[in-house]
């Protein structure tokens, strides 16, 4: 199967591969999702570097992370070479900018999408600060309530948040920036956002990254926040079963009930299309994280 996309043509290979063998999902369904959903998802993605996560044998098989794009990506395939700080080599990322980019991910296995949190040209400053409510064996009623202490205590310093879910078992809170910030000052935000959630609820949630020190606890993971972390980007399906889809609230939904699984690639297309982008304003206008740093360090 070839798609000619912006001009270009994508070839997609073995587009009847079952990727989710039990939902009688294929490949091409897939790249159908993702192309139908574009205009929505593009924005999310375009000028951040891609840390590819790939299920080329559908979700039954292991994946693999790959970060260099390699030297089988065709030319049209926007790239851009950033020094690691671990290993000091030079990555070629990928930056999905298009349509064709998106199905050649699509055909690589890339199910999930993982952009930075921060865009070209600059990397060091976050377009979004982000709070990634990861349960442990607890319930989504319980990251629920955990997301509305949350929201209480946004609301209360006058910091807009969006919600969505992780599509997997949590759920992720972004709070816009705007790329104003440096990424210590909004992982210091974010870790002072984290405490005063965690006091109101000690016994629920906790700050401690070890799964096996909070086995029943919610872990509220604010070092996200750093250069080159990647996080599921809203509107990408997650390589699990029954292809949920990480898919951004309403605030009014979110209570007893809701669960990730609710929404997947048969049925978002449709919600989008009834409700528009709502989490759109997380790429707008953004707060100001000094001010906020002052009034919580009083």
């Amino acid at each position: 199967m070839v798609l000619t996309l912006d001009g270009i043509e994508v070839p997609i290979t073995h587009p009847e591969k079952l990727y989710w063998p039990e939902e009688g999902i294929t490949k091409g369904d897939l790249v159908n999702y993702y192309q139908g959903m574009a205009s929505i998802i593009l924005p999310y993605l375009l000028d951040r570097p891609e840390s590819l996560l790939r299920h080329p044998n559908g979700i039954a098989k292991p994946g693999f992370f790959q970060k260099d794009a390699g030297d089988n990506a065709p030319e049209w395939v926007e790239t851009k070479a950033i020094k690691a700080a671990s290993t000091g080599q030079e990555v070629e990322y990928i930056i999905c900018q298009n349509k064709a980019t998106l199905a050649y991910l699509n055909n690589l296995g890339c199910i999930q999408l993982n952009p930075w949190n921060s865009r070209l040209p600059s990397l060091d400053r976050p377009d979004y600060l982000v709070l990634d409510l990861d349960p442990g064996e607890n319930t989504y009623d319980e990251v629920v309530e955990t997301a509305l202490v949350a929201k209480d205590v946004l609301d209360e310093l006058k910091i807009p948040v969006y919600a969505k879910t992780s599509g997997a078992t949590g759920m992720h809170l972004y709070v816009p920036l705007a790329a104003k910030f440096s990424f210590d000052q909004v992982k210091e935000l974010a870790l002072l956002l984290a405490q005063n959630i965690h006091e109101r609820l000690p016994n629920l949630t906790s700050l401690e990254r070890s799964p096996k020190e909070r086995r029943h606890q919610i872990y509220i993971d604010y070092l996200q926040n750093a250069i080159a972390q990647t996080i599921a980007a809203p509107y990408c399906v997650r390589p699990r079963a029954g292809a949920a889809v990480s898919t951004p609230l309403q605030w009014k939904e979110v209570k007893k009930g809701l669960h990730p699984s609710q929404f997947t690639i048969q049925n978002v297309p449709a919600r989008v299309e009834k409700l528009g982008d709502i989490f759109r304003p997380v790429l707008g206008e953004g707060i100001d994280v000094k001010a906020y740093l002052k009034q919580l360090k009083k």
